[in-house]
């Protein structure tokens, strides 16, 4: 039985939560140079929501604080240095990086007529594309130091293990097949639970750890960093184009010019899985490596994707399916057992993985693109939950030329 050996003291040594520009997900860098390369005129606009209408209006003026002390980061010459031993990282995106200040006055955050929490962020697509997770990171934390201020990193810890021994129960051919990855950076308890959970990880994990999605704790800890793309590209193009219809397709083509090859997990259920994979003909099917889960029913989606690799008469054991919603140790398990030989898999497990400690209550907040160069974006999915627009009349109009019927 494996057990958490490294006591550790309280999470908060310092006040700041964020203290690195890398602190982030990595596929925010990866959009942002397509951004610059390709859009670096574009305008947007992003709104906050809390799904579980908890009431966060207590803690705006630390968020506040918070937020404001962002503008002070700046890239060091080391996390140059990583970034410059990603090769398809191009020196001009590096250079950009290295200039990169946020900007606290891209973002509002205000009391909103249903006396709930609200942060906006308005401005160049390039300047505040990196608030995304690091404003979710805020929230979460300043959050959670309030209300749980006696949590430790050893309970975290003592909860991974628990689940890390009770996965070991599982045949070994089973746990052989199972390559996971950290998504967890924007729900986390706190950034240092964020790092010694991926710390034992690495060194306990019975499968296949394999990276994270945050760019720096890859840099600290000499693990590769995960990414490619998020809602937020492919929302975009519904007003970067000349045709909504095309959108989808337009965002998948211009990836490729940008990455040639490289970063090949397209994003799938931004207007539905069914929507995308229409558009997914094969030219894309043999140019992408693989399709990423989102939302709805991870195993119906795994059928569905390999149906459509048949359809187009190419070997779905030659790609790959990256699982991301709401996933435990068991949920993917299961799925593993279902489409085991059929495709290949693997796993990013987010709050479950670094916010799960025993009394804490993770928050379920996102943020999200709302419009693009003045015009509405939607985020439909295949969980009506997890849809986000706020004009109405336009998620009709994507409904109907994309034929979704949800």
């Amino acid at each position: 039985m494996k057990t958490a050996k490294t006591a550790m003291s309280a999470f908060f040594d310092n006040d700041r939560i964020i203290n690195s520009i890398i602190d982030t997900d990595f596929y925010k860098l990866t959009m942002m140079q397509a951004v610059l390369h390709h859009y670096p005129n574009a305008e947007v606009e992003w709104a906050f929501k809390c799904r579980n209408s908890e009431d966060l209006v207590p803690y705006i003026g630390e968020i506040q604080e918070q937020i404001n002390m962002l503008k002070e980061l700046k890239l060091s010459d080391r996390e140059e240095a990583f970034l410059k031993t990603i090769p398809y990282f191009k020196p001009d995106f590096i250079r950009f990086m290295k200039l990169f200040r946020f900007d606290p006055s891209y973002v509002e955050v205000f009391v909103d007529k249903d006396n709930q929490l609200a942060i906006r962020l308005k401005g160049p697509w390039l300047h505040v594309i990196l608030f995304e997770i690091v404003l979710l990171a805020i929230v979460s934390e300043v959050r959670n130091r309030v209300l749980y201020p006696n949590a430790t990193i050893d309970q975290a810890l003592d909860k991974l293990y628990e689940k890390i021994n009770k996965l070991e129960k599982e045949p070994k051919e089973i746990l052989e097949k199972f390559t996971l990855a950290d998504f967890g950076t924007r729900r986390r308890f706190s950034g240092k639970v964020q790092s010694a959970i991926i710390d034992a990880m690495i060194k306990d994990f019975p499968c296949n750890f394999v990276g994270t999605s945050n760019v720096l704790f890859a840099m600290e800890k000499g693990i590769k960093p995960i990414g490619t793309m998020a809602h937020e590209w492919i929302m975009a193009h519904q007003q970067l184009g000349s045709r909504l219809i095309d959108s989808q397709k337009q965002s998948l083509e211009t990836w490729v010019q940008e990455y040639r090859g490289e970063l090949g997990i397209a994003l799938t259920d931004c207007i539905t899985t069914d929507a995308f994979l229409k558009d997914f003909d094969l030219y894309y099917a043999k140019l992408y490596d693989g399709l990423r889960h989102d939302s709805g029913d991870p195993i119906v989606f795994a059928n569905k994707c390999i149906d459509r690799y048949k359809e187009l008469n190419i070997d779905p054991k030659s790609k790959t399916l990256v699982f991301s919603d709401g996933l435990n140790f068991e949920k993917c398990l299961e799925i593993i057992k279902n489409i085991d030989g059929k495709i290949n898999n693997s796993y990013g497990m987010g709050t479950n993985l670094t916010c799960d400690i025993d009394g804490v209550d993770p928050l379920n907040i996102i943020i999200k693109m709302i419009s693009c160069n003045g015009q509405p974006v939607a985020k439909i999915s295949d969980s009506p939950g997890k849809g986000m627009c706020e004009d109405p009349e336009f998620v009709s109009y994507i409904k109907h030329v994309f034929k979704v019927e949800h």
